[in-house]
């Protein structure tokens, strides 16, 4: 009979340590979300009111001032969906993107040393869309059913 228990309580211990381990990675990536939200909030801030260092980089890239506010209103608009739970999986994979394409532009167009960062920063927006994968299952889910 105590060997039962034991195995029981053993199960309950392994249950309850992998249950804690999640809900920290849970909480951890809810932190990284809202730092996120923040960078690229500021980030788009600047291209939004044609900070002199966004405006020197668009025009080092030989990019208009257009694409200046629309990728500043893109990245605006990532960083609050980044904030709604049910939006965050979605502007995750989006900002996903977009890293790609500045880590891209930093070695083509920039200056190739800073292409480390947006590749970094892919890594994280990819684990953050991971966890919220069942949230953005039921954005689809709302969106089909409203089509």
């Amino acid at each position: 009979m105590s060997e039962i228990t034991t195995a029981t309580n053993t199960t309950t211990t392994d249950a309850t340590t992998e249950s804690t381990a999640r809900s920290r990675g849970a909480v951890a990536l809810t932190v990284a979300r809202v730092v996120l939200a923040l960078f690229f909030a500021f980030s788009a801030f600047a291209k939004l009111i044609a900070h002199e260092t966004a405006i020197e980089s668009f025009d080092r890239m030989g990019w208009s001032h257009g694409a200046m506010y629309l990728i500043g209103a893109l990245e605006m608009a990532g960083a609050i969906a980044l904030l709604v739970p049910l939006l965050s999986g979605v502007a995750a994979m989006a900002f996903a993107g977009l890293l790609a394409g500045a880590s891209i532009v930093q070695l083509t167009l920039l200056d190739p040393v800073n292409a480390i960062m947006p590749a970094l920063l892919i890594g994280l927006v990819v684990l953050i869309a991971r966890e919220q994968r069942d949230r953005t299952a039921r954005l689809v889910a709302l969106i089909r059913r409203r089509a």
